[in-house]
Formats: C-alpha cells, structure tokens, sequence
C-alpha cells in the first residue's frame, strides 16, 4: 500500500461515513449495516497496512482532517441511532418480560 492508497483508503470512508449519517438520518437501518461493513473493511486494511507506510507532512495534516471528518460523523452516527438503539432494547426486554409472566403464570 503506498501512502496515496493509504489517503484514499481514508477518504473512501468519509464517504462512506457520510453515507451512514444520511442512512441513519432517514433510520434505513439496512443500509446503515452494510456500510458500516464497508467501513469496516477499509479499517481492517488500514490495520494491516497502514503502519508500514510513510506520509509526508502534507499527507499528514489530510490524514488527520480525514480523521476529524470520521469522528464527527461518527457522533452524528451515535446521536442519531442510540435513541433508536434504546427502543430496541425496550421492545427485546419487554418481549422476555411477556414470555417469563406467561410461562410462569400462564398470561399471554
């Protein structure tokens, strides 16, 4: 990978995180999943090839911009999907709390 790869690699999930955002903005939770997939695996190959490669200074100050653009997107990202996150989990423990009443008291 060569330090060009490395910056479109990280410019590739901006993109992709922006993606997100608009995905997780009209709740389209399917779409929100495999992009965040795709993210992924531009952060797997990063791990694995990112260490070995030298960015000048330029290169240096876009990988950092690129990386503030990640983190903020990915606060959109958890503003905007934790509220739908804690309905879930309401709707899973409400879910348990009805099979354990009927299978205890035989309420349905």
């Amino acid at each position: 990978m060569t330090s060009q790869e490395v910056l479109s690699m990280y410019e590739s999930m901006v993109g992709l995180t922006e993606q997100m955002v608009a995905a997780a903005s009209s709740s389209d939770w399917d779409r929100l999943v495999d992009l965040e997939t795709r993210c992924a695996g531009c952060v797997e190959a990063l791990r694995q090839n990112e260490a070995q490669i030298a960015l000048n200074a330029d290169s240096r100050l876009r990988k950092v911009e690129y990386i503030k653009r990640l983190l903020a997107d990915d606060r959109k990202i958890r503003d905007l999907t934790m509220p739908w996150m804690a309905q879930l989990s309401a709707m899973i423990s409400n879910t348990g709390t009805q099979r354990r009443l009927s299978s205890t008291y035989g309420v349905v």
